[in-house]
């Protein structure tokens, strides 16, 4: 009975270190994509566990017709796949102002907003300090105009690891 006992405890051993993946202490970097104009954010990337980290995304958005800012923090779980690759997921909120100004509707609008975020996203982590990733993160506007439906944003990141 010990016998068995200890293989099953080698094998679950092995199970867990075999899943596990490094995470940098912290990431800086860019996060290209487009979401109600956000195309361009600074992102930065904080562990605080072995299998949890917050990343927090500041974006701002000068368009012909309005202009925008926006801060994000998500939660995420990462968990290893193969190697170098590594899958997330989490949860957040963003918040941010926009102001819209039309020359041909003669309308002028602004304020601020509040979104519920959502993340999934998959992620190689090269023998470089370099992470690269690509996720979805879908947003639902809570309050405020801007955003106020049911947004998916896609993006590319690349961030330096330190």
């Amino acid at each position: 009975m010990k016998k068995i006992i200890l293989v099953v405890s080698i094998l679950f051993g092995g199970v867990f270190y075999a899943s596990a993946q490094q995470i940098s202490d912290n990431a800086l970097g860019l996060r290209l994509g487009d979401n109600d104009g956000f195309g361009g954010e600074i992102s930065y990337q904080h562990k605080l566990s072995s299998e949890n980290r917050l990343e927090i995304d500041m974006g701002y958005r000068d368009h012909s017709n309005y202009n925008a800012f926006k801060l994000s923090g998500i939660y995420q779980w990462v968990w290893n796949i193969d190697g170098g690759f590594n899958w997330y997921a989490g949860f957040g909120a963003g918040i941010g102002s926009w102001s819209y100004d039309s020359d041909f509707v003669n309308v002028k609008d602004d304020g601020m907003f509040l979104n519920a975020d959502g993340n999934v996203g998959i992620e190689y982590n090269f023998d470089a300090p370099f992470l690269i990733s690509l996720d979805f993160r879908p947003e639902i506007g809570i309050i405020g105009d801007y955003g106020k439906d049911t947004d998916l944003d896609l993006a590319l990141s690349v961030r330096y690891q330190f």
